[in-house]
């Protein structure tokens, strides 16, 4: 097993009893906090632990950063090493379907950490129950280990201060995962300020699957490519609502070989933190 952006059910399936695999249901749902453990705890993959967003993928304790703000880098090392992980494991998320809630997030965690062996299960735990896979509501026992070695590359991670200091940029340098009507400030159920950053391109997320899974990579860097206008990918920032959603588009990237761009983990929620940062409207 050396999966490091995506993984199949049908592959997975035949490894689940591999030593080294450590498997993490991260289903979350921001309307229901509390769905998705109640979800694991009713039905999960056999081996997984969960991993709560709010809880274990976040800090919800630091304030004017975003809804969903980074967990430090020490906690989440010794969360890790409390599931058994090492830089040995081959790590696995999925959440209840297309990785976007918060099976990408986990991922990218663990990408800052360092750690190459980590994929999000294709598909989710809806495609596993449609291919009639194993599920089961035991929870594993799993020997803690050390704290996971290391912290973040905060190299990778783009700042309030960074986004607005490029603001003036050729269009392509950032791109903004939420929905269109979010995007250009038609609705917005969520966050007290409708809009998005200037200069910002709208991407959903949703634009990298096709029923319910990702699209073949040529596919994916097909569609992702115009919206760069010649950026380099290693320049690009990624933004969404809170910082979530984000992380599928980096997953989407990296798919489609344009590896290397930052998440702005306070995205739109952080950006409207600060009533004097500029907003736009509009689908451009």
């Amino acid at each position: 097993m050396n999966w490091t952006t995506l993984v199949q059910a049908e592959a997975l399936a035949t490894g689940l009893e591999q030593d080294d695999l450590r498997l993490f249901d991260a289903r979350f749902s921001l309307g229901d906090p509390d769905a998705g453990r109640a979800a694991f705890e009713s039905a999960h993959l056999p081996g997984a632990l969960h991993a709560d967003l709010n809880r274990d993928l976040s800090d919800l304790s630091v304030k004017a950063v975003g809804r969903h703000p980074p967990p430090d880098a020490r906690r989440f090392s010794e969360r890790l090493g409390h599931w058994g992980v090492t830089p040995a494991s081959q790590v696995v998320v999925y959440d209840a379907a297309d990785g976007g809630m918060a099976a990408a997030r986990m991922w990218w965690l663990l990408k800052l950490m360092g750690h190459e062996r980590v994929a999000v299960l294709d598909g989710g735990y809806e495609r596993w129950l449609a291919l009639g896979l194993p599920v089961t509501a035991q929870v594993p026992e799993r020997a803690p280990e050390v704290p996971y070695p290391g912290g973040f590359d905060h190299s990778r991670i783009a700042t309030a201060e960074e986004v607005q200091a490029r603001l003036g940029d050729d269009a392509g340098w950032l791109l903004d995962a939420r929905a269109a009507p979010r995007f250009a400030g038609d609705v917005e159920p969520i966050d007290p300020v409708a809009g998005h950053v200037p200069g910002a391109v709208n991407r959903p997320y949703s634009d990298s699957l096709r029923d319910g899974v990702f699209k073949p990579v040529a596919e994916v860097r097909a569609g992702l490519e115009p919206l760069l206008g010649g950026t380099p990918p290693e320049e690009v920032v990624l933004m969404c609502g809170s910082g979530v959603t984000a992380c599928h588009l980096l997953l989407a990237m990296e798919h489609a070989g344009l590896a290397g761009a930052k998440v702005y983990a306070g995205s739109w929620s952080g950006w409207i933190d600060d009533p004097t940062r500029p907003v736009a409207t509009g689908a451009d």
